[in-house]
């Protein structure tokens, strides 16, 4: 393939990239629509930019093109805070219910997050009470916390020297958790680790890389013959975990299946990130990172601000049910759509001048990286308990000194889903 030509992540041929493109108008489908503007075409965004660093793309889609379509994915990439929060309360013309959907092929289901409602409502109807503010204060914080220890303890035990915070911190205790909240009885943490990553490679695999498929296709196996073996045991033995709520909800085995996968492919990426982004960005902000050691009750800002700034869930897909004008740009319906959250997360329209800068201090204003409306991230408490309240605030009490070792460079990876797959750290 030449370095002008990509592959169309839908499987459909080639499209050329010109060397010098630019945003373009023109019309998507020959079919001109009045009262709206030319679709903007933008051939200039590559897939390197995008795993390198998105954010100066981003800054340039929101200025030029917010809404755009793009040849490369052959999608709407919308960018915009105003276009992606649009599209977040209307299910009705933005469906979840995705064609081609690689969340579906990955976990070999069709999980909550890929329904509208009421199929979706449904489905999570069950699991709602187990992740209410509530419940995960009175029977989950000090499992969170106790998992904390114990891995704080192997952190340790690796020095300040060596110390990896996302390999000997961030995964393994992400793992733990999630296996414990959901209810993955004897199963192992590296299991999970290696069932969580290959859900979550499947769905970004937008440039369709069939070792992929395999991989998901290996783990969706194990899984399935798991969850086939836990549904019965917790209609015997319930219990506090997710895995128990769904198997006595009277939902359809193949149901609780495919939202078990759900929660392992989301319920470990996004919480193993956020700790290594936070330490990383208050790192990089010495001053920040003083101000909440010195004032614990600011812990809740750094993480509501650490997952807006670096939205470990830089993208999902959505598909226009109808023709529709989304930010003056007429879309046709059965169109992909790509709403970048994490493009949005630094809109200065919702966030001010200063939206790409992390600013623990700023005035609260709601972000996109739990998303919104119905499809709210079911699991966005505990991650604010078991990340922002417990994990990092615990590694920072008993490291002091905890921060970034320049000499050993960390991995950052993704742009559909973003963090860093590596931070070295020492401490005092």
């Amino acid at each position: 393939m030449s370095a002008n030509t990509a592959r169309c992540p839908m499987g459909h041929g080639t499209t050329e990239l010109p060397e010098q493109a630019e945003s373009r108008p023109t019309h998507v489908g020959g079919v001109q629509h009045s009262g709206a503007k030319e679709v903007p075409v933008v051939n200039w965004l590559q897939p390197a930019q995008l795993l390198a660093d998105p954010y100066g793309s981003y800054a340039r889609l929101r200025t030029e093109a917010p809404v755009a379509w793009v040849p490369m994915l052959n999608k709407f990439l919308v960018t915009s805070y105003a276009g992606c929060h649009e599209i977040e309360q209307d299910q009705s013309i933005f469906s979840a219910n995705v064609s081609g959907s690689t969340m579906n092929r990955a976990i070999g289901a069709h999980p909550m997050l890929r329904k509208d409602d009421p199929e979706h409502a449904t489905d999570r109807l069950a699991v709602n009470p187990v992740l209410r503010p509530k419940n995960i204060k009175e029977a989950w914080a000090e499992v969170f916390a106790r998992n904390a220890d114990i891995y704080l303890d192997e952190l340790e035990d690796v020095g300040p020297d060596n110390a990896d915070l996302n390999r000997d911190y961030a995964a393994p205790l992400a793992a733990k958790n999630l296996g414990d909240l959901v209810g993955l009885k004897d199963v192992d943490v590296q299991t999970v680790r290696t069932w969580s990553h290959d859900f979550i490679a499947g769905i970004g695999n937008v440039l369709d890389d069939p070792e992929i498929w395999r991989r998901c296709e290996a783990s969706t196996e194990q899984a399935d013959a798991l969850i086939n073996e836990l549904i019965p045991h917790y209609q015997l033995h319930p219990n506090a975990s997710m895995l128990s709520a769904w198997a006595n909800s009277g939902l359809p085995d193949a149901n609780i299946a495919a939202n078990v996968k759900l929660s392992i492919s989301g319920g470990m990426n996004e919480p193993q990130h956020m700790v290594t982004n936070i330490v990383w960005a208050l790192s990089n902000h010495p001053d920040q990172r003083e101000q909440v050691l010195a004032d614990p009750t600011r812990w809740t800002a750094v993480f509501d601000e650490a997952v807006r700034w670096l939205s470990p869930i830089g993208m999902y897909p959505r598909e226009t049910t109808v023709d529709t004008v989304l930010e003056g740009v007429r879309i046709p319906a059965g169109s992909g759509i790509a709403v970048v959250v994490a493009a949005a997360n630094h809109d200065p329209a919702q966030f001010g001048e200063n939206a790409a800068d992390f600013d623990i201090s700023r005035p609260k204003k709601s972000h996109l990286a739990f998303g919104a409306g119905v499809h709210l991230c079911a699991g966005h408490w505990a991650a604010k308990s078991a990340i922002g309240q417990i994990a990092v605030p615990k590694a920072y009490e008993r490291f002091p000194g905890l921060r970034i070792e320049e000499s050993r460079p960390g991995q950052w990876a993704g742009w559909v889903f973003r963090g860093l797959t590596s931070l070295p750290v020492t401490w005092n």
